[in-house]
């Protein structure tokens, strides 16, 4: 599997571009995968080199998305997430965002799925500029959420 520690993964970063490679960043839930998810993460991984997704921890999850959630764990979600084309590289992350691990690795291109810069993501998007990076927004496939998709389960 793909999943890495913060520290190794600091050190793929730091040789990927001493090679000249570009990172590209996401981060997410990824609780129920749905067509939307792969659709964002395939053309993702299309900005550059190496593709690194940034997983809510079960705890992370469960503080934003309530009780119950997330309805598969960390593990379960990391292993499907790396095994998504394109996807080479899932760390877990403990906060409520991913403005830490945007400074430990600095990404070149940070990507998010969502038609523009929403409240809860222009701190990430400043920040990510600050350094000289560049944030992505891509168009969501249009009638998927992993909430949606509960629902009609439920």
């Amino acid at each position: 599997m793909v999943l890495k520690e913060l520290n190794e993964l600091k050190w793929i970063v730091l040789r990927a571009r001493s090679i000249g490679k570009k990172v590209v960043m996401t981060n997410g839930c990824y609780d129920v995968i749905h067509r939307g998810h792969i659709d964002i993460l395939r053309k993702m991984s299309e900005f550059g080199d190496v593709f690194i997704v940034a997983l809510n921890s079960d705890s992370s999850v469960k503080k934003f998305k309530g009780e119950g959630r997330p309805i598969n764990n960390e593990e379960d979600r990391a292993f499907v997430v790396s095994g998504i084309k394109g996807v080479d590289y899932v760390v877990i992350f403990e906060e409520d965002n991913p403005l830490k691990l945007l400074d430990e690795l600095k990404p070149d291109f940070f990507v998010k799925g969502g038609a523009g810069i929403g409240e809860r993501i222009r701190a990430e998007k400043e920040f990510v500029e600050s350094y000289g990076g560049k944030m992505i927004c891509l168009d969501l496939v249009e009638g998927y959420s992993s909430s949606d998709v509960i629902e009609r389960l439920g």
